[in-house]
């Protein structure tokens, strides 16, 4: 497994070794012992599993608050999608930046966004499917959402995204006060 930093602490790259042959190929998406050794030590308690149809579907920007925030571990398992993480950790030395990567099942690239961060995505594939782990349950008491072009980013995308009612109403980065706060 290869693991990189990103820009933004505590936001990392994981790459799974793939071993293919002529049938296709076996990767292992998680390994907690393997990531224990890197210091990455999660207990994930739900996986989720969504399929966007339209190309430019965009969801996001999410969150889930304390007390019960996630981390979440984000990968392709068809398609392709725009993955985007935007710190909003007060007192972080990068809060409102983001960073973005794309995840295709052809690369097999995940996206590990910590507690603290705004996670979205939009879709660049017809019929893209996205997986991911959570250390937490989903709370709808604790759900929350900024809007998805307050924050800066070049989504890659000409056109309107096809939104939620709730991503389209969520309130901009600006105005928004965040529930987490930089731990160094």
């Amino acid at each position: 497994m290869q693991i990189e930093d990103t820009p933004l602490a505590g936001l990392k790259i994981l790459t799974p070794a793939r071993f293919g042959d002529v049938r296709g190929f076996f990767s292992e998406s998680w390994n907690r012992k393997c990531m224990a050794d890197h210091g990455l030590d999660l207990d994930f308690v739900q996986d989720n599993h969504s399929l966007s149809v339209q190309v430019g579907t965009l969801r996001g920007l999410h969150f889930q608050s304390p007390p019960h925030a996630q981390d979440k571990l984000v990968r392709c398992g068809r398609g392709a999608l725009y993955d985007v993480a935007v710190d909003i950790r007060e007192g972080s030395p990068t809060y409102g930046q983001h960073f973005g990567i794309e995840l295709t099942a052809e690369n097999g690239k995940q996206l590990l966004v910590p507690k603290g961060f705004l996670h979205g995505f939009i879709t660049r594939a017809p019929d893209t499917e996205i997986l991911y782990k959570c250390t937490d349950y989903y709370a709808p008491d604790c759900d929350g959402a900024v809007a998805w072009d307050s924050c800066g980013i070049d989504w890659g995308f000409d056109g309107a995204p096809v939104l939620s009612d709730k991503d389209a109403a969520a309130p901009v980065l600006a105005d928004f006060d965040s529930p987490f706060t930089w731990e160094g």
